[in-house]
């Protein structure tokens, strides 16, 4: 599968990149108990399937039927299932899964309400849902990222379908932080050589492959140091935290109770 800058890849991505990813599952595991477990946009089911053993079973979901295939044959084994579904129209029943987490996905709706109401739709009474989406000052340019939030819009959105929202950030460390730096001047650098802005204008095909084509020539240069273990940043870099400012990479939400209008707009 290539890589486009959609999904994070195990040997393409940089480690800071998978350490984040890896970190925002480890303190959505920490806050769980054993009972069945989903993971809407799951991708390739690598850190999805981490979840399987201590009492849960795991479902995936991935709008991308091919990913979702790949996901279900490399893992399977595991007990990991994943199916091909939109995250805004969840093909599941109502009230099946204690848990579910919306990982670093929320951004990629046009209107991500659609996709809230459906998490809250499927998740049972008592349980909790986990959304994870990129801290709006802190994200890097990226086409696939349509609905970007700050604190209190994610906070907003979310409290229009759970009765409980806690908002917590995920940050990292000087080091890790570093990392992200280093290739956001690298893209800002790419970005100069459009100054006009003409990327915008492109058909959204266009844009998205002028994109992935650029972070494969980036990634070409700094592979060498960021993938592979060679950086030395771990999850162990991240760390969950109240205080929430603009660098601050990750927002992270631990919802409870959803609420009446989540249950009758699914129904509508």
């Amino acid at each position: 599968m290539k890589l486009t800058g959609e999904r994070p890849m195990q040997g393409e991505t940089p480690d800071s990149l998978l350490a984040l990813h890896a970190a925002g599952y480890r303190e959505v595991r920490s806050r769980m108990g054993a009972g069945m477990f989903l993971d809407v946009g799951c991708g390739l089911g690598d850190e999805s399937v981490g979840f399987s053993g201590a009492g849960r079973y795991v479902v995936g979901v991935d709008y991308d039927a091919e990913t979702a295939a790949t996901a279900t044959r490399v893992h399977g084994s595991e007990g990991f299932r994943a199916i091909c579904s939109d995250g805004s129209a969840i093909g599941l029943a109502a009230n099946t899964f204690d848990d579910v987490c919306s990982s670093h996905l929320i951004e990629h709706f046009v209107d991500p309400e659609h996709h809230v109401r459906e998490v809250s739709r499927v998740l049972s009474p008592g349980g909790k849902a986990y959304f994870l989406t990129p801290n709006k000052p802190a994200d890097f340019e990226n086409p696939y990222h349509v609905h970007l939030f700050d604190p209190p819009d994610l906070q907003a959105m979310l409290s229009r379908h759970f009765a409980s929202v806690k908002l917590y950030g995920l940050d990292a460390s000087a080091e890790a932080k570093g990392d992200f730096e280093k290739r956001r001047e690298m893209a800002q650098k790419l970005l100069r050589l459009d100054p006009l802005g003409l990327r915008h204008k492109l058909p959204r095909g266009a844009f998205v492959w002028l994109h992935a084509t650029g972070r494969r020539v980036a990634y070409r240069y700094t592979n060498t140091e960021q993938v592979g273990g060679q950086s030395g940043i771990t999850e162990d870099d991240f760390f969950l935290t109240e205080e929430i400012d603009p660098s601050t990479l990750v927002l992270f939400a631990v919802c409870e109770d959803p609420t009446q209008d989540s249950e009758s707009g699914a129904d509508s």
